[in-house]
């Protein structure tokens, strides 16, 4: 029966990913027919069809997909290794380390490569510092670990502030939309497909050692696995997922805390059907909150960042709702 949940799931999720890539092909300030968007994948449209499609409208919705992707994966990782449902990708700081490197790198007139280097940067200091802080001289708890990151993460904001405030007006709109997440100069989906691809592969073959460590660290130590070493290889890949998302498309929440619970309220725990099934679901959400910020008021963009908070803030209050119902009534 779970076998055939999980068939349906991603049947599913595949028709809703296929139905997603061809609405953002086919939409945008200049609307084409499906058939031409078909035509435009198999070479056999006009030359600016073609063009469009394929140099501007799949590079980028492939890009989105891959870093929705990413956030959904480094959500379930962290859920995983802080053991706090309401853990997600941003929490161990990660953006605001990110965003302050990057708007410094901006203010200070850099290119886009220094800004991107900045960004990555700024992400993988920012989780180490704050796993360096919360480990301390013994070994860190995930409650320490959470209230760290949650302390850290206000810090940059407050930095991030002041960045904004101090920034020329000229370059304040990029630097805003950066902060919201902005994919319109996404076109290179290589790095991110490729690392979504190898998390979800090693991912997938550990999902029997996420299993156990979910249920509890004593419970993986008696069934004889390596507790210490395994919890920095999540952390290193949840980092690193979550510093490549930021330094491609900027700050986007709330994917990779809803799409975890989703698929887990749909199928269940196991990791085996969570990593792929939040992969594809994440991605899929991306796919469409990116088609909708092109879409709604164009020829204007909308921060893709705003509409996936709009998107996940009335699903994750649907999802506790109907969590705090399912409580058993004392």
């Amino acid at each position: 029966m779970i076998a055939g949940r999980a068939g349906i799931l991603f049947a599913g999720l595949l028709m809703l990913c296929a139905a997603a890539f061809i609405a953002a092909l086919a939409s945008g300030s200049a609307d084409i027919a499906f058939t031409e968007t078909l035509k435009a994948l198999h070479g056999a449209a006009p030359a600016s069809v073609q063009s469009l499609v394929l140099d501007l409208r799949l590079p980028r919705a492939l890009t989105a997909f891959a870093v929705g992707g990413l956030l959904a994966v480094a959500g379930v990782l962290m859920q995983v290794l802080l053991r706090n449902p309401l853990a997600e990708p941003y929490i161990l700081g990660s953006s605001g380390g990110a965003a302050v490197a990057a708007l410094l790198a901006m203010t200070l007139g850099m290119g886009s490569l220094i800004v991107d280097l900045a960004a990555f940067g700024g992400a993988m200091a920012a989780t180490l510092l704050v796993f360096a802080i919360a480990h301390g001289t013994g070994s860190w708890a995930p409650s320490r670990l959470l209230l760290t990151g949650v302390v850290l993460a206000a810090g940059f904001s407050a930095a991030t502030t002041m960045l904004l405030a101090l920034s020329p007006d000229q370059n304040l709109r990029g630097m805003l939309f950066w902060l919201m997440g902005d994919l319109s100069f996404a076109f290179e989906p290589a790095r991110s497909l490729c690392l979504l691809a190898i998390l979800l592969l090693l991912g997938t073959a550990a999902a029997r050692h996420l299993n156990v460590l979910a249920r509890g660290e004593l419970q993986a130590a008696i069934v004889g696995l390596p507790v210490k070493g395994f919890r920095y290889l999540i952390f290193a890949a949840a980092a690193l997922a979550t510093a490549l998302s930021v330094t491609t498309v900027g700050v986007i929440g709330f994917i990779g805390l809803v799409i975890p619970h989703l698929i887990r309220l749909v199928a269940g725990s196991d990791h085996r059907i969570v990593l792929p099934a939040s992969a594809l679901a994440g991605g899929t959400l991306l796919v469409i909150a990116d088609t909708l910020a092109r879409t709604l008021m164009a020829p204007r963009q909308l921060p893709v960042g705003a509409l996936t908070a709009a998107i996940g803030v009335p699903l994750f209050l649907l999802l506790m709702a109907r969590s705090f119902r399912e409580l058993p009534q004392r």
